[in-house]
């Protein structure tokens, strides 16, 4: 009679619960974000985590639709603990799916925005909050356009070595162009949003705040959390996250890398100080994993989605 094994496989797909760790081997099983199930039913669901695999709209390096790939085999290392910083599994918490990825027709790339924003809105319509995993820098427009559809004008916290605001005639397909098109259209308020790392320079600022990747070490990551709390304030507010926001040292897996910015531990102490803030939505994106080392970059961009998921089990938490 052979011994009972300890541990179970393939979470993802044969799971009991959506609450939980799986505890199965990091090395084995099927993959999903932090191994969890995969499900398009999204009744009783708390979060649901998205995959978006478009990157056609780059200036630079292609690679980004394997993003949720990367994202989603980097987090396999991190499932069944208590996740630092927080002292707990946000998975005990929140009940959460991996709805699995967003589904377009690849040769039709003028639909893809509109095919983003209603299966968004299909998700968020469901009473779920939306995690989504590009995928290129594009793919947060028409993600604050769902967004926005429900909560109205949004606050932008943009983490990121670029402004992303310059100009398009308002119908280009442009991971460049996205926040500039945002504050015209009112999906943002220029005034409450901000942006974090900028290494680049774009021909206007469209009215956010900036913090240049320079000022992390006059600010300290205190004095920058203050800032974006200070410039955020109450309201609902949007956090996307560029990965290359990071230095290349950091992220090299990306697909428009510029030196001199935040470390992974700096970005994310940046990012665990604003749980006071109201997230309705986020994203990480441009997570491209054939230029990456040893998976730097897709640890860098789960680790991110796994911040920002703590933030919001400990919100629960809090709240009771």
């Amino acid at each position: 009679m052979s011994a009972e094994l300890p541990r179970e496989t393939d979470n993802a797909f044969l799971g009991k619960s959506v609450k939980g760790g799986s505890h199965e081997p990091t090395y084995a099983g099927a993959l999903s974000f932090m191994r969890r199930r995969y499900s398009r039913d999204l009744t009783g669901i708390d979060l649901a985590v998205w995959g978006i695999p478009f990157d056609a709209s780059v200036s630079n390096r292609p690679g980004a639709r394997f993003g949720p790939q990367g994202v989603r085999r980097a987090s396999a290392i991190f499932d069944g603990d208590p996740q630092y910083p927080f002292e707990m599994d946000p998975f005990e918490v929140l009940a959460c799916v991996d709805y699995g990825d967003c589904v377009f027709d690849y040769g039709r790339n003028a639909d893809i925005p509109g095919h983003i924003q209603s299966q968004a809105s299909d998700i968020l319509a469901s009473g779920a909050h939306l995690f989504s995993i590009g995928g290129d820098h594009f793919v947060t427009y028409p993600l604050l356009k769902a967004h926005v559809a429900k909560h109205g004008p949004l606050a932008l916290v943009q983490f990121d070595a670029h402004q992303d605001t310059w100009n398009d005639e308002g119908d280009r397909i442009d991971h460049g162009t996205f926040t500039g098109r945002a504050v015209r259209e009112g999906l943002i308020d220029p005034d409450r949003s901000i942006q974090i790392g900028i290494r680049t320079h774009a021909p206007e600022t469209c009215g956010l705040e900036i913090i240049h990747g320079y000022e992390m070490d006059e600010l300290g990551i205190g004095g920058v959390t203050d800032r974006i709390k200070a410039r955020v304030g109450n309201g609902p507010a949007y956090m996307t996250f560029d990965i290359d926001c990071l230095d290349p040292a950091f992220a090299p897996g990306t697909g428009t890398p510029v030196s001199g910015g935040l470390s992974s531990r700096e970005a994310l102490s940046v990012l665990r100080g604003l749980g006071s803030l109201n997230f309705v939505g986020g994203d990480v994106v441009e997570v491209a994993p054939a230029y990456d080392h040893a998976d730097i970059t897709s640890i860098a961009g789960a680790s991110v989605a796994l911040t920002y998921i703590g933030l919001l089990a400990e919100k629960r938490k809090q709240a009771g």
